[in-house]
């Protein structure tokens, strides 16, 4: 495998196969299902309460699942199989670890809780052979200076237990058309990607648009037609020396990025997001009419009319295309305006709140449609990819206060949909603004105190 080199961070290119014969799609299309199977598999096996030890080591999960006699019985080759093992395993302790930052969060916000309560909790949680035990009931043994903390051990296991029943959540493998392949399980000839097959010592081609190689782990994902081959490759990070500027970001759903200072970045996002929204809801209205009128047509026993609505009407190729070609469109502008801010603002430090994660639901299927295909977690990503390619500071600080607190008087103010007002002194601006200057006020306070 190759080392990643110093002072470069890993990005993902894409590469594209030509246009595939329908045998290669259906060969690729097995190896992603029982991809899938062999993650499921793993899940059900070690997502539990008593299989946090073994997390510890994936090498101990490989090598029983190497006996377990999955990979002869789907017959996939050990390439495919101990990857998507590993990916499996990932998965679990990404989901674990949540768990342990969200009950961190919980203990913290626990009133009934002493501060030797909440040290011996915080403790449980950083060693996984106590928490294991604690959960299922086995024996075990705390350090001298836990157990002199004088704290009802009882009654905080009984918590710790009650806590990760109600918040442990179990991974699922969603059935996604794509799977990884490691340098053993590929390689290249005249043109085209070679992967591993089912039959010992033959590969299969798929011709490539381009001549790059990679020798690391890539994932294969199918198209219609074709395959993209993600590839990972190291970019050094750039180090600007003019870029000395400290700038606080409202990072919003309709003005991506408002800053303090009163500029904003990415006007049309919300525009754009709305545009989307309003099309497939419009799209959806008519499908579900034709989906009627298709069940009815059955039930009345015209069946020609019913395959004539089906094959016309009620595909997905044609509608998962334009959403994924809307989708391309946005993601190019999200990332068009970051780079604009970068290059303007010059910052060296870039302070936004931390993400919130427990959203509202709402009633409306278009409100809820809005939350669920925002682009904020993209905006995010994109925003913390491109500060560590540039060697920015990313700081996130806490966002409580920064949206309903008036940031000229500190009193409580009013949303009333894009604006803020404040009855107290009468201050009226856009809730970004004012949550981007209470960002400032927030850090500015926190950096004071940290230097007492």
């Amino acid at each position: 495998m190759a080392k990643k080199k110093e002072n470069t961070i890993t990005k993902i290119t894409w590469q594209y196969t030509e246009i595939l014969p329908e045998e290669t799609m259906e060969f690729l299309r097995g190896i992603a299902a029982d991809y899938g199977k062999v993650k499921r598999a793993v899940f059900e096996r070690y997502s539990g309460i008593r299989s946090l030890k073994k997390l510890a080591s994936v090498f101990n999960i490989m090598n029983e699942m190497r006996g377990c006699g999955l990979r002869e019985q789907l017959n996939l080759p050990s390439a495919y199989y101990e990857v998507a093992v590993k990916e499996a395993a990932e998965n679990i302790k990404g989901v674990w670890s949540a768990l342990k930052n969200k009950l961190r969060k919980l203990i913290t916000a626990n009133e009934n809780l002493s501060d030797n309560d909440r040290l011996y909790l915080r403790f449980i949680l950083k060693d996984d052979s106590i928490y294991a035990a604690i959960l299922n009931g086995w024996d075990y043994t705390l350090p001298e200076n836990i157990r002199n903390l004088n704290v009802e051990t009882n009654r905080l296991n009984n918590l710790l237990r009650r806590l990760t029943r109600k918040h442990l959540e179990k991974p699922v493998a969603a059935q996604i058309a794509a799977f990884s392949v490691p340098p053993v399980g590929y390689s290249y000839k005249k043109g085209a990607l070679r992967l591993a097959s089912r039959v010992s010592q033959k590969r299969v081609a798929l011709p490539l648009r381009d001549n790059r190689t990679s020798s690391r782990q890539i994932r294969i994902c199918l198209r219609e037609n074709y395959a993209a081959v993600a590839i990972p490759v190291d970019v050094r990070i750039r180090v600007h020396t003019d870029f000395q500027n400290t700038i606080f970001v409202h990072l919003g759903y309709r003005n991506m990025c408002t800053l303090s200072s009163g500029t904003v970045y990415g006007e049309e996002l919300g525009g754009l997001q709305e545009a989307k929204t309003e099309r497939i809801t419009e799209k959806n209205r008519e499908r579900d009419r034709l989906r009627a009128v298709y069940y009815k047509s059955l039930s009345a026993g015209n069946k020609h009319k019913a395959a004539d609505i089906e094959r016309n009407n009620l595909g997905l190729r044609k509608y998962d295309r334009q959403k994924a070609r809307e989708r391309a469109q946005i993601e190019t502008y999200i990332n068009a305006e970051l780079n604009r801010m970068l290059a303007a603002e010059k910052p060296c430090r870039i302070v936004v709140t931390s993400p919130i994660t427990n959203r509202t639901k709402f009633r409306s299927k278009a409100a809820n449609r809005k939350q669920t295909e925002s682009f904020r977690g993209y905006v995010r990503n994109r925003l913390k990819q491109k500060c560590a390619a540039h060697s920015i500071e990313l700081i996130e600080i806490n966002s409580k206060g920064t949206g309903s607190v008036c940031s000229e008087c500190g009193a409580l103010g009013k949303r009333l949909r894009e604006r803020f007002v404040c009855e107290k002194c009468g201050y009226k601006t856009s809730i970004a603004l004012n949550a981007a200057k209470n960002i400032e006020q927030k850090y500015k306070k926190l950096s004071k105190t940290a230097a007492l």
